[in-house]
């Protein structure tokens, strides 16, 4: 018995294929976007079923490029049918000189643009709040870093004209809840985010065209923020006053302005940027090691700044010592780096890694708990055992 995801895998497979190549030259689609299953053998772990909330293992974070069939995926009601995107457009209007309809090969006359850049669920993390809070229970792995080729989001607002008013973009994809009464995901970005020369509309991811679960053929990327404000099969944008109304605007994916207790009132504000945060990629939790030399390594990354210093830990907090930041280096990107411990005695230990960025942020020991459990950051903590 295949069970849900394979048939649902095989249904999207066949429709794809009964739709034929013509209608998707139309919109200038490729294909392998509009397949549903990743190539290779997926380890993700699932999270939700349907629709599907999947997390990367932690052992899949350790490369500067997550794999596109490693990557997390987070949905709130699935991609949208195969059919409906071979009609794909791109409406951009509100408050606009020369409202447009874009089809895919119409974006791409824009300069295209590729860059590095961590995506994060804001509810990454939420297993680990105490008391506990509703909301998928990601762990470590709803966040990647991958490659991102597109066009900048300010060249299409400018191809329109933006209107006096001009304050925020609101942002629509394709994808629909299955009862009426569900609200529509949309969110909205103040119009200076909007502008800035690494927002992008993307269409290809790591070098591949954007695939389906990504949010094949478009999907916004906002380097430094989370990715509730990377909208996903894009359909619309909106240039507007205000910002946007709506559920997933104006009740989920904010949270409390200053820490509060559980059940206290607070005063709400928008999930935006990205915090600094590091993790720990090896060992591997539960890992048993021998010898004297252990080697630690992860990955760091923040919002608007760049990780500057990592530190780890052998002794729950001690003692730091920095870590070495290796690899490549790019705005908006994480940072691997690398410990190598040095006389390691038989016992168990707990690991610590901490990251420091450019604005002087640090992770801190515990991240003050929340109601919706957003922006876990505390330093990350892996136990392991050394043998002799």
């Amino acid at each position: 018995m295949r069970g849900l995801r394979g048939d649902l895998i095989t249904r999207r497979a066949l429709l794809v294929r009964a739709l034929g190549g013509a209608a998707l030259a139309l919109t200038g689609l490729d294909g392998r976007s509009l397949s549903l299953a990743a190539p290779g053998n997926d380890n993700r772990i699932i999270r939700v079923a349907r629709p599907q909330d999947l997390e990367t293992a932690v052992r899949d974070l350790a490369s500067w490029i997550t794999p596109n069939d490693r990557f997390f995926v987070r949905s709130h009601f699935g991609p949208p049918g195969a059919g409906s995107l071979t009609e794909w457009r791109l409406q951009v209007g509100g408050d606009v000189g020369r409202p447009l309809t874009l089809t895919l090969s119409d974006v791409k006359r824009f300069e295209p643009v590729t860059m590095p850049a961590v995506v994060q669920c804001a509810g990454n993390g939420r297993a680990f709040f105490r008391p506990r809070v509703p909301g998928v229970q990601w762990e470590r792995g709803a966040v990647g870093n991958a490659r991102w080729t597109g066009v900048r989001l300010a060249e299409v607002l400018q191809k329109a004209g933006l209107g006096a008013k001009a304050r925020h973009v609101q942002l629509l994809g394709a994808d629909r809840p299955l009862l009426p009464t569900v609200p529509l995901f949309f969110r909205s970005i103040p119009i200076e985010k909007a502008m800035h020369p690494a927002t992008l509309l993307a269409y290809e991811m790591n070098g591949e065209p954007l695939p389906l679960l990504h949010g094949a053929p478009l999907r916004l990327i906002v380097p430094g923020w989370h990715g509730d404000a990377c909208v996903k099969w894009l359909t619309h944008l909106t240039v507007q006053e205000h910002e946007a109304e709506g559920f997933y605007m104006q009740t989920a994916y904010r949270m409390p302005a200053a820490p509060v207790q559980p059940g206290a009132a607070a005063q709400m504000v928008p999930v935006t940027e990205l915090v600094v945060k590091s993790l720990i990629t090896r060992p591997l939790e539960g890992a048993v090691l021998a010898g004297e030399t252990v080697q630690v390594e992860g990955v760091a990354f923040t919002g608007e700044g760049e990780i500057v210093r990592v530190e780890v830990s052998t002794d729950e907090g001690g003692h730091w010592s920095d870590a070495e930041l290796v690899g490549e280096r790019a705005p908006y990107a994480w940072r691997l780096w690398r410990y190598v411990w040095k006389g390691a005695r038989p016992g168990r230990y707990t690991v610590w890694s901490r990251a420091t960025d450019s604005r002087g942020r640090t992770q801190p020991m515990t991240t003050p708990w929340n109601p919706s459990g957003y922006l876990w950051n505390a330093v990350d903590a892996v136990r392991i055992g050394i043998t002799a």
